[in-house]
């Protein structure tokens, strides 16, 4: 008579529970940071939908799509919206051109000067807009040069400037300095290196700084106060607006404006990623 020997019953193993520990905490701070920072574009974007009774648009009265069809009801507003945006365009295109001559050559060579040429360009980026809003209206009106369009753009490239050639100079550090050696030992010389070989590779750089600059100036109000004479951009239209109350038309463009923005981020994301090879 044979016998079998049963091994006794294990229950199995517990999963080990997950400890909510530094990572995770962390993690819901870094989310709580984020929702206070978007609450107020949400906060904006609700209220491009809300259909106030009176002048005042700080209550919620009801929903309707009216100001969307009446964005430019208000000819004032307009005007200044397309002065800001004109200003924007102008002044980023110079500060692109400029920035990205600036930047590549402190991140391509080691001059005399350099030093100071840093210098000056962050403590642009670090100076209070009083003290250049200032500065430059002392510096316009000594010149004798009438305040309007053209000084407000000149000011928007001086501050914008700076933010350009930071990025494109971070990009030129990490250049890989023998593709351009070689384009050099194929017989090109030191323009057409630059512009077949160098310039397509900083391109994303210089596109983030002319966005960046754009964005500057779109919604820049301290400068632009002390620059703009008699003339109107959409920050100081929404500034002198706020006495007798803001129309939904203003956060209907402040959507418009964000939506533009988030839709460009996406499509440059969406180019900057790496094409997949077929097998």
């Amino acid at each position: 008579m044979t016998t079998t020997l049963e091994r006794p019953a294990t229950t199995p193993a517990k999963a080990p529970r997950k400890k909510f520990g530094g990572v995770q905490l962390m993690h819901v701070y870094t989310w709580l940071i984020i929702l206070w920072l978007v609450l107020p574009i949400f906060v904006m974007i609700l209220f491009g939908f809300n259909n106030p009774s009176g002048r005042y648009n700080q209550t919620w009265q009801g929903f309707t799509l009216k100001w969307y069809t009446q964005l430019f009801a208000l000819d004032d507003l307009t005007s200044a919206l397309i002065l800001s945006l004109v200003i924007a365009i102008a002044s980023s295109v110079i500060s692109a051109a400029l920035g990205t001559g600036i930047g590549y050559a402190l991140g391509r060579y080691r001059f005399r000067g350099s030093g100071s040429l840093n210098l000056i360009m962050f403590a642009t980026m670090s100076s209070p807009e009083l003290v250049m809003g200032a500065s430059l209206l002392t510096l316009f009106v000594s010149l004798g040069i009438g305040l309007g369009p053209m000084t407000i753009t000149i000011a928007h490239v001086m501050f914008s400037i700076s933010f350009v050639a930071t990025v494109v100079r971070a990009r030129v550090l990490t250049l890989d300095r023998s593709i351009e050696e070689a384009a050099a030992d194929l017989g090109a010389n030191g323009w057409t290196t630059f512009w077949k070989v160098t310039f397509p590779i900083i391109v994303p750089a210089v596109l983030s700084g002319f966005m960046l600059a754009f964005a500057l100036s779109v919604d820049d109000f301290v400068v632009t106060n002390f620059t703009a004479g008699t003339s109107v951009t959409f920050p100081l239209w929404i500034w002198g607006a706020t006495r007798v109350g803001l129309p939904p038309q203003v956060n209907v463009m402040g959507t418009l404006i964000f939506a533009a923005g988030i839709l460009i981020a996406v499509v440059t994301n969406l180019r900057s990623r790496p094409k997949k090879t077929a097998d």
